[in-house]
């Protein structure tokens, strides 16, 4: 809000606030992690910024092989792609916003230095990682367990980030006065500059223990950091309701949402005005068919042929939509798009759980989660700009921070597999499809939607939950966030160790109970968790007449919404 006060755009205010989340959630996203970024300008014009880093080039399956592997590990440095999120930032800066480095990096920096207040979720999780962090990762326990493992509210400062960033401002305004050749220094600084020499000097020959007792030396190298550039990309879109719903491309898991809407709104409950349980029901089998396409299809679109525009067509919706019966299913069941040959699915998922995966779930289910969460943010402006982005990974429970620079690597290539001749198969120097979606929706009469939720592979359930309320029942944004959610399980993860549990839908217990029993009835295995515990989806609003609305889920997590 601030930046926006001061006379910075929706663009500049983006920047920011999400380089200010890396200091104050590090949990949840940092510098070493990934970002895609969805915009639309007051003209109209809609683009996609990917900010998902490359495998490196030494990364292959074979590679995995020879380590004894048939999963990419969660934790650790064998996982870092390389991070994309800084050069996604600075090219966001460079091509729509108005600020010049030293004020972009000014509030992080203010907070790395000076310090910023815990928040409970993250004074838990480094409660649960401190042991590890004193025995295995000592230079993460010189900056989070300083003091001791930190009490909420208490201040959190890392000295070293706050020098990388200041050192970033001033290594820009020595290349140039000039506001653009000032990015692209920082952006070289990153890329080849100090910020690489201090990781690749301190990952030289280094085998670092992983969360679950394996050490491995990285296989990311200068090259691989310094070829890789954020690239600005056309969105995929969808209907939905009288609106037109805008996505990341297959790298991302955002046609999901796009489909998930469009086999929901072709069947016969969609035109319902409440949430009945066969409201509930349609919906929940709309995204397991959805996630199941995900899992057949969706990868780089570099290196597979991904055929998207068939996996988002009406007429492909229509023909699925019939799938959605009575019952709850419980198989992965994708489509065959036309012209392609029937659907292959990971032999990890079809096949008899063996012996090792049956450890890795039980370690996983007991050890320190490897993976982090992800932070959301939206802004729109007073011309009518708005940004949708979803910054994650480089997470401090999931790798050791690098000491000099203040941040850890991040582990996405565990998204990956490592059996051959799949769409998401492991390849050097190609993105994995991740999980992170924002959306950006307009509607019909012009109002503009910019809008997303933390939350792994259950981001774009939380978000079709929203739009559905939104857009179909008419509920205010506030009220949408704010209703009782559904999480699926029944796609196999997008996390280490990639389980799966076939027709298992985690809700709030604050859902209708009419609701529940019908589910139940219908075959779901319906696993109630505590009221306000899942689906953190948050939205900005923007009409024509420049009306400006916000709302954030508040559901335990460090959330907030503000109009001015």
């Amino acid at each position: 809000m601030s930046v926006l006060e001061r006379g910075g755009n929706a663009f500049d205010a983006v920047i920011a606030g999400a380089l200010v989340l890396i200091v104050a959630e590090p949990d949840q996203n940092g510098l070493g992690g990934e970002v895609p970024i969805l915009l639309r300008t007051r003209n109209g014009e809609l683009r996609v910024i990917c900010g998902q880093g490359r495998a490196p080039a030494a990364a292959t399956p074979e590679r995995f092989a020879q380590l004894g592997l048939d999963l990419i590990p969660g934790s650790g440095v064998l996982p870092a792609c390389v991070p994309g999120s800084f050069d996604a930032w600075m090219l966001l800066a460079r091509e729509y916003g108005t600020w010049p480095v030293r004020e972009l990096l000014a509030y992080a920096a203010h907070y790395a230095r000076d310090g910023v207040p815990v928040s409970a979720g993250l004074a838990k999780r480094l409660g649960r990682a401190a042991e590890s962090f004193r025995d295995h990762w000592p230079s993460s326990a010189e900056i989070y367990l300083a003091d001791g493992v930190p009490r909420v509210g208490s201040l959190l400062r890392n000295r070293a980030l706050a020098a990388l960033l200041e050192r970033i401002v001033r290594e820009a305004e020595a290349a140039s006065s000039d506001r653009v050749r000032q990015i692209e220094a920082a952006r070289r600084a990153w890329r080849s500059g100090f910020v690489a020499e201090g990781v690749f000097s301190w990952l030289r020959d280094r085998a670092v223990r992983d969360l679950q007792g394996r050490s491995d030396v990285a296989l990311l190298a200068p090259d691989d950091w310094a070829a890789f550039e954020a690239t600005i990309e056309e969105p995929i879109s969808g209907r939905f309701a009288d609106a037109t719903i805008y996505k990341a491309g297959p790298w991302s898991q955002g046609g999901v949402l796009i489909e998930t809407l469009a086999l929901f709104e072709g069947t016969d409950v969609a035109r319902e005005t409440r949430e009945s349980g066969a409201y509930a029901h349609a919906l929940i089998e709309a995204v397991k068919l959805a996630m199941a396409d995900r899992e057949a299809w969706y990868g780089d679109p570099e290196f597979s042929d991904v055929p998207i525009a068939d996996l988002l067509s009406a007429a492909y919706a229509r023909g699925r939509a019939g799938l959605v019966g009575d019952r709850a299913s419980t198989e992965l069941r994708p489509g065959t798009p036309p012209g392609k040959p029937a659907p292959r699915l990971p032999a990890h998922v079809t096949d008899p759980p063996t012996a090792e995966l049956a450890v890795a779930n039980k370690l996983a289910a007991s050890a320190i989660p490897t993976h982090g969460d992800t932070a959301h943010i939206d802004v729109a402006d007073r011309d009518g700009n708005v940004v949708s982005a979803t910054p994650s990974g480089g997470w401090v429970q999931s790798s050791p921070v690098i000491p000099e620079l203040g941040f850890p690597l991040g582990t996405r290539a565990q998204m990956f597999w490592l059996e051959q001749g799949l769409p998401n198969s492991l390849a050097p120097r190609k993105r994995p499809r991740t999980t992170l979606t924002p959306t950006i929706v307009v509607s019909d009469d012009g109002t503009i939607l910019g809008c997303g939720s933390p939350g792994g592979d259950a981001q774009d359930q939380w978000t079709a939950q929203l739009l559905v309320r939104h857009l179909a029942l008419g509920m205010s944004i506030h009220d949408a966030v704010e209703a009782p959610t559904f999480n699926s399980l029944d796609m196999p993860l997008s996390f280490w160790p990639r389980a799966r549990r076939p027709g298992v839908v985690q809700m709030e217990e604050d859902w209708d109970h009419d609701v529940i029993a019908d589910l139940r009835r219908r075959g779901h295995v319906v696993e109630l968790v505590p009221a306000r515990t899942q689906g953190w989806p948050c939205a900005v609003r923007v009409t024509r007449d420049g009306i400006y609305s916000a709302a954030a889920s508040a559901r335990g997590r460090a959330c907030a919404a503000a109009v001015r």
